[in-house]
């Protein structure tokens, strides 16, 4: 027989749906009006793979149908373990009906049957029709349907292509001889996904080996007594349920719907009603690539037609040069002469587009200036010159149509734009008269764009490489910068009046690490700065803030990897330093054009959601404090860490002996398997042990704190791991983190990673350094002064959360013992447990203390109960006499959640978001997780804000000052000083007042400052 020439492809809906959705579930898509769209964004992915690629003749969505199936009636527990449907993929699903009815895709759903059944039932019709059948679906169920002309395709995921599954594909997956096998497998296995039972005891590997022996389920079962051990009474006691598994994984083939040829027909789509639905989800892309560029297009302004040589050329002075008419990319620079015009080539032009670069634009919205070797590119969106201003005539740029982290498919060439297919103009400024010049037109600008290349990750080892500038968008300028420090500090010095000029705007991406390269060079960037990481760390805090990673989302581009310059990492990787200077050029003056245009989405983002003061006032002054904090440094007592790693040595020894001794032999204490074996065979302190899908014990921390109170061995072990880590972790390490130039160690501190807003640090992670402990705080002992006119000195919020709790509530009586000096805990203690203050137990305090603490992140009976280890019924008793007697606390937890609910996200004090896109969720796990994140978000956040604004004006205030003494390091909601002895006094009284008065409220805030020869002893 002939082969087929006709093509369906049948979607197996709801499959892809959920794929889709958990695709992206650290990085969802949200639209304007805060609908997540990632399950409707990556089901047309996928779908429009199938369309562009495999071109079908023929193609039909199916759905499975609401109402229970024939398989429930044969099993009432069939699918009864699977959790609600995410409420995400409820609003999608909906939306994607639409999208496919509007593209005259037929619907398949009949009620009473699954996707799979009605799938089937129509591919094995139409592979009888000469018809080539590929069921599209993640679902390996699906593989016993296959036959010579119904094949598999598996759509592309998580980077990994396409991939098309036949007979021989499928008997390889499972390891069978005959495809009908298929089922017998999914009826030993199980399934838990659909909860099918299968038969106990029995994996893939074990139903592999018992099909391969007796080729299905029923000839195993009438052979049983050929077993031995568990397995044969399991297969005998458990006969029917493998049958009856058997039978619920079989997909049917005589659903009673109809294979109609020509409703299966694709055709072409209702267009307007495809537009309005991609128009209403913010699919600006997509809607280009299924109904043209020109569909809805706007017309292009004159500005960028071609001139009469048919580019685009604003080097060229004919005409197009004057200041005020078309604002042309460099004006002409006045010389000695008085001639005000330049040569034509300046600088070398990398404008070609088959260079590499790391070009992130998809959008040109100013004319273009080429040299004679650039290559058109094609005008995506426009701009208008009027008077030399920039107004732009399209929408602002929002979500576009991408593929974050390649979640959905691999990235195609005709889906993302590249530096290939995009038009630009990147030079290098290499000489002295083209670096005077482009000085000179920098000067000129409002706000210019800048990225330093450097030959390592870490600042303060680094060295410049170059410079890259951009002002306007698709042109760039890169400066190289020699090996040579002389020379090198002669072309820096060149752009110090740029960098230094206060009326310039400067943009850039994590502009803290361009600051620190600059200072090496002597040079203090003034003037408003924005930075594009951090602008999109307030926009959308949970999600990366790469600049490879925005310019994909937010433009559409897809990067030059920087490992395509330099190497992958390790030993052989290169640095910047080595790399041919016109890949550099492409790929440096690349970052600096891509950054100009992601400030140009923000920027508008920020103003929307009310966020520009906080950016401005806050994060972006913030920058300068962090930069001076991570180039001073802190000096490590480098003697002091050996003797403790000497102790600690000491301690494990002695440690590892007790544990061996209890008990009854040696082993490794670092192996979960042989610890597990010691806990729960041999000493039996768990008979209901919990075991890891490997089949080991589970021996984490949380197993090993429950046991320790009642077992000495578990509390011995805990302390072996916490020595462990003291001396792997920070004592043995903190050495090799000493800067070779300058002999202190350099923390990194990240602005734009923790959602609540909060600091954190990296090399060494300075918030994770153990003080619960005798041993843990004796690090901070390697924590000294610069010199021996220094001491450290230590400024820490006291118990700020609390305080904010407190004022955002308005509960007096909290209020009330802040303000007074009276100790919080024994206050509640008193008022919880009906006792005056004065016959408040140190027991009851430490309660006290835990649900004080508990209330801020939401805690549960069930957790308190845990953390207090009392009964779960005392413990629900607690927080409802603590609600009772702070009734106003309650009212604020309601209030907070309630909130939540209306606009989706939790606010500080200063209007920071934290969105939760959980807090109407059905699935209770996620709303609660969510509800508890709205109450936590704005007290933690408004901490985080306080201190930060603390740190600005302290900042501030030593600068205004001249003092000696520097701030060093900031840790949770202290901060730390070296202080000059002389300036002690003046420093103590004002960090104090300037932390307390911070963010003015209603509770007052304390601190707790002190001094000494170490941070332990100043904390």
């Amino acid at each position: 027989m002939a082969q087929p020439q006709k093509k369906l492809f049948l979607l197996d809906a709801l499959a892809l749906i959920y794929r889709a959705h958990f695709a992206f579930n650290k990085t969802p898509r949200i639209s304007s009006r805060g609908v997540n769209t990632s399950a409707i964004f990556g089901f047309m992915n996928s779908m429009m793979e199938v369309l562009t690629k495999e071109k079908p003749t023929h193609i039909g969505v199916a759905f499975d149908s609401a109402k229970k199936t024939f398989r429930h009636e044969q099993f009432p527990m069939y699918k009864a373990t699977r959790q609600s449907q995410p409420e995400d993929i409820s609003v999608a699903t909906p939306y994607i009906k639409q999208i496919v009815e509007a593209m005259h895709i037929p619907i398949l759903i009949l009620e009473g049957y699954e996707a799979d059944d009605i799938i089937g039932t129509i591919a094995k019709k139409a592979a009888l029709a000469d018809f080539e059948v590929y069921m599209m679906t993640p679902d390996k169920d699906y593989g016993q349907l296959v036959e010579e002309h119904i094949h598999i395709y598996k759509p592309a995921f998580m980077g990994k292509p396409a991939e098309k599954q036949g007979v021989k594909e499928v008997l390889e997956r499972w390891q069978i001889e005959r495809i009908d096998q298929v089922t017998d497998m999914l009826g030993l296995m199980g399934d838990s996904v659909d909860n099918i039972p299968g038969i106990p005891g029995v994996g893939e590997k074990t139903a592999q080996k018992l099909i391969a022996d007796f080729g299905s389920v029923e000839n195993l079962i009438a052979n049983a007594d050929q077993l031995k051990g568990k397995l044969k009474e399991n297969v005998v006691n458990f006969a029917q349920q493998g049958l009856l598994s058997k039978q619920l994984a079989t997909i049917h083939l005589d659903v009673p719907v109809a294979f109609d040829e020509e409703k299966l027909l694709h055709t072409e789509y209702d267009k307007p009603k495809l537009a309005a639905l991609l128009d209403e989800l913010e699919f600006r892309q997509m809607k280009t690539r299924l109904l043209g560029a020109s569909y809805d297009e706007k017309p292009l302004p004159d500005a960028f037609k071609k001139s009469a040589s048919g580019q685009m050329n604003l080097f060229d002075s004919s005409g197009a040069s004057t200041p005020g008419a078309d604002s042309p990319a460099f004006l002409p620079l006045p010389n000695a002469s008085g001639a005000d015009d330049l040569p034509f080539d300046f600088g070398s032009s990398t404008s070609s587009a088959t260079g590499k670069s790391k070009s992130r634009q998809t959008t040109v919205k100013t004319p273009i200036a080429s040299g004679s070797e650039a290559t058109p590119g094609v005008v995506t969106d426009s701009t208008s010159i009027e008077g030399g201003e920039r107004v732009q005539s399209g929408d602002q740029p929002g979500y576009l149509d991408v593929y974050p982290d390649q979640a959905i498919d691999p990235v195609q060439p005709e889906r993302r734009q590249t530096v290939r297919s995009v038009r630009h103009d990147y030079r290098l400024v290499d000489t002295p008269e083209l670096r005077a010049s482009l000085v000179h037109y920098l000067n000129c600008q409002d706000s210019i764009c800048f990225d330093s290349e450097t030959t390592a990750i870490d600042p303060v080892e680094a060295d410049l490489v170059g410079l890259s500038f951009a002002y306007r968008t698709g042109e760039a300028y890169y400066v190289p910068v020699p090996e040579d420090r002389a020379e090198a500090q002669a072309i820096v010095d060149q752009f110090k009046p740029v960098f230094e000029n206060p009326n310039i705007e400067k943009i850039g991406q994590n502009l803290k690490y361009d600051l620190l390269m600059l200072k090496k060079y002597g040079v203090e960037v003034q003037g408003k700065m924005f930075d594009t990481m951090l602008a999109h760390y307030l926009i959308e805090p949970e999600m990366r803030h790469n600049m490879d990673i925005m310019a994909m989302t937010y433009l559409n581009y897809e990067p030059v990897d920087i490992e395509s310059l330099i190497g992958k990492k390790g030993k052989g990787q290169l640095t910047m330093r080595d790399v041919e200077i016109e890949k550099i050029v492409e790929y440096a003056a690349e970052d600096a054009d891509v950054t100009l245009q992601l400030k140009e989405v923000f920027a508008p983002r920020l103003e929307k959601d009310n966020l520009h003061k906080l950016f401005d006032q806050v994060e972006m002054p913030l920058v300068r404090v962090l930069t001076d904090l991570e180039l001073e440094g802190v000096t490590i007592d480098t003697n002091a860490l050996a003797d403790l790693s000497a102790t600690l040595d000491t301690d494990m020894k002695q440690v590892q002996q007790e544990i061996f001794e209890i008990a009854g032999s040696s082993f490794n204490i670092g192996s979960p398997k042989q610890l597990g074996e010691i806990l729960f065979d041999r000493l039996k302190l768990d008979k209901n042990a919990k075991k890891t899908k490997t089949g080991q014990y589970a021996t984490g921390e949380e197993v090993l704190s429950k046991l320790e109170e009642e077992h000495e061995i578990a509390r011995k072990i805990l302390d072996y791991r916490e020595l462990i880590k003291l001396k792997n972790t920070y004592v043995d390490v903190l050495p090799t983190l000493i800067s070779k130039r300058t002999g202190r160690i350099h923390t990194s501190f990240n602005q734009a990673v923790a959602a609540t807003g909060r600091l954190s640090s990296v090399n060494p992670n300075l918030q994770n350094i153990p003080i619960r402990t005798p041993r843990g705080q004796e690090i901070r002992k390697a924590f000294v002064p610069r010199g021996p006119e220094f001491l450290i000195m230590s400024a820490d919020y006291s118990q700020i959360e609390l305080r904010i709790m407190a004022a955002f509530s308005g509960d007096k009586t909290m209020l009330d013992a802040f303000n007074n000096g009276i100790d919080i805990h024994t206050q509640t203690a008193s008022k919880v447990f009906h006792v005056p203050v004065g016959e408040v137990t140190g027991d009851m305090r430490r309660k006290a203390k835990t649900i004080n603490f508990g209330i801020i992140y939401g805690i549960s009976s069930f957790g308190l109960a845990q953390r207090l280890k009392i009964p779960r019924k005392e413990a629900a008793q607690i927080i409802d006499e603590y609600f009772a007697e702070f009734p106003a606390v309650k009212g604020f937890i309601d209030m907070s959640v309630e909130k939540a609910r209306g606009f989706g996200y939790a606010e500080t004090i200063l209007g920071r978001r934290r969105y939760l896109r959980d807090i109407n969720s059905r699935n209770q796990t996620d709303r609660m997780f969510a509800e508890r994140n709205a109450v936590n978000a704005p007290i933690q956040g408004s901490a985080a804000d306080m201190l930060k604004i603390a740190m600005i004006r302290i900042h501030e205030f030593m600068q205004a000052e001249q003092l000696k003494s520097k701030m060093i390091l900031t840790v949770h909601d202290e901060l730390v000083f070296d202080a000059h002895r002389d300036e002690i006094a003046l420093l103590s009284e004002r960090v104090d007042d300037i932390m307390k008065n911070a963010i003015p409220m209603a509770v007052r805030m304390e601190t707790g400052i002190g001094t000494g020869e170490n941070w332990l002893l100043a904390h």
